[in-house]
């Protein structure tokens, strides 16, 4: 069975109009599936991708697939690998814009819902998620990877001490183990049926850094809520990406070396960059750091490029690295730099054709960064102009709070059936149409960036 469909209901054509002034492959996405079920629209968001047809483009998918099938190395069987990479070179998505969270988030539950409903869809058995783990293991007050929010309390989740959980970043945070006794505090017996016994039966467990625990913990909570293992998520985060970025820089030819190192080239994109801030759509391009990420004393720390080298700002004695490939790909390597996010959606999504599925401001900075990375081609050299006619058409979507229900998890759990969550999810999404559950795009109304950009749309007309 299928949504109820009423044909004349349409998206409100306002907020069309202000998505197509910077991303009008999303507006199209709505306006195609307005009145469709969500589950359409996320078998529409996980359809095939052109594959690659520049060299560029056909380097990048290689070193991606490499880097995915070292992951994917990690949890699955030869031939279950083999399977999943055949079937992301076909339709190689990404649901991106998750932090690193437990899935007792609502907001990352709800994404990585609609991710399992695509790649269900389309009859895939596993999809890619990319959880972003530089972020500080507690953000604002009692919010954070350090946090599990239970919908009436939040839980310090490894019992880190509140001073060390702001000074600390996800990815380096470690060793770490659960906070055991202040789980059982909160739980009830619907509680260790659906999520709390699988997070209690890793309570021995010590992991290497919170953002490994977070990775393992949500694969068992999956592997819970589906028993069927239908379709497996594969969680990445930035260190993937600092490994696909270093196979980058071992070429002194390749495109990002000569984009990064080659004095008028790098002068090029860095005009790009500032050209897209000070742009009337610079409000969504992220105020981060020079490049790359430093990590020094498990934190993730800002850097600025001066007289050669990438420093920590007004830290005499803070990290200090030449610019200079050998040194950077070695930085990669070692775990002492992360790509920011410009050139991690270059190396995982723009360069080798992937579409990104991400929120509300992603949609709009990769928009700018696949302009940035046009800018700052050279259309004389044959490769990258075969590459910029292949960027013609972007591949970016909206998939974070698609599904945006307003309970936490625990109570969205609780009149689950214990061990078939997510096909029970899949049942009801296949009764809702996309308009419905977006409640008519009110997010996107709402939005302080689209709403902004929509009034000084309306001042210029």
């Amino acid at each position: 069975m299928t949504a109820g469909v009423d044909p004349s209901r349409t998206p409100p054509a306002e907020i069309l109009a202000v998505l197509s002034l910077l991303c009008p492959e999303v507006a199209c996405d709505i306006e195609q599936n307005w009145n469709a079920a969500v589950s359409d629209y996320a078998r529409h968001l996980w359809r095939p991708v052109a594959r690659p047809a520049s060299g560029p483009a056909i380097a990048a998918r290689s070193i991606v697939r490499e880097v995915l099938h070292q992951r994917l190395g990690v949890i699955m069987q030869p031939e279950q690998i083999g399977k999943a990479l055949e079937e992301f070179e076909h339709r190689p998505v990404v649901q991106s814009g998750l932090h690193c969270l437990l899935l007792m988030d609502r907001i990352t539950f709800d994404a990585l819902l609609l991710a399992w409903l695509g790649a269900v869809e389309n009859g895939l058995s596993a999809f890619i998620c990319f959880m972003g783990t530089t972020m500080t293991m507690e953000t604002i007050g009692r919010e954070g990877p350090g946090w599990l929010d239970v919908g009436d309390d939040k839980v310090n989740l490894f019992g880190m001490a509140r001073h060390k959980l702001c000074r600390k970043s996800a990815c380096v945070a470690g060793p770490v183990a659960l906070n055991r006794r202040g789980l059982e505090a909160v739980g009830d017996e619907t509680d260790t049926s659906r999520w709390l016994g699988t997070l209690l039966a890793s309570q021995d467990r010590v992991f290497g850094t919170a953002a490994d625990a977070l990775t393992a913990l949500n694969e068992d909570l999956v592997a819970r809520w589906d028993c069927s293992g239908t379709a497996l998520p594969v969680f990445i985060d930035d260190r993937l990406a600092a490994a696909a970025m270093a196979r980058h820089l071992e070429y002194e030819g390749s495109l990002l070396s000569r984009l990064l190192f080659e004095p008028a080239r790098r002068q090029r994109l860095e005009h790009a960059l500032q050209e897209a801030a000070s742009s009337p759509f610079g409000r969504f391009l992220p105020n981060s750091t020079a490049y790359f990420w430093g990590i020094r004393e498990e934190r993730v720390r800002k850097l600025v490029l001066e007289n050669g080298r990438l420093i920590e700002p007004d830290r005499p004695h803070g990290l200090s690295v030449p610019f200079e490939r050998t040194h950077l790909k070695q930085g990669l390597l070692d775990g002492v730099l992360l790509p920011n996010l410009f050139l991690m959606f270059l190396v995982l999504a723009i360069l080798p054709r992937v579409r990104v599925v991400g929120g509300l401001r992603q949609i709009g900075y990769m928009a700018l960064f696949h302009s940035i990375l046009l800018a700052g081609l050279d259309e004389n050299a044959p490769d990258e102009r075969d590459l910029i006619a292949e960027l013609q058409v972007r591949e970016s979507a909206w998939g974070m709070r698609v599904i945006d229900e307003k309970i936490s998890v625990r109570e969205q759990l609780a009149g689950l059936p214990e061990r078939a969550v997510f096909p029970e999810l899949l049942r009801q999404y296949r009764l809702r149409t996309f308009a419905e559950t977006t409640d008519d795009l009110r997010l996107v109304r709402e939005d302080a960036r689209w709403r902004k950009l929509g009034r000084a749309e309306i001042k210029a007309t």
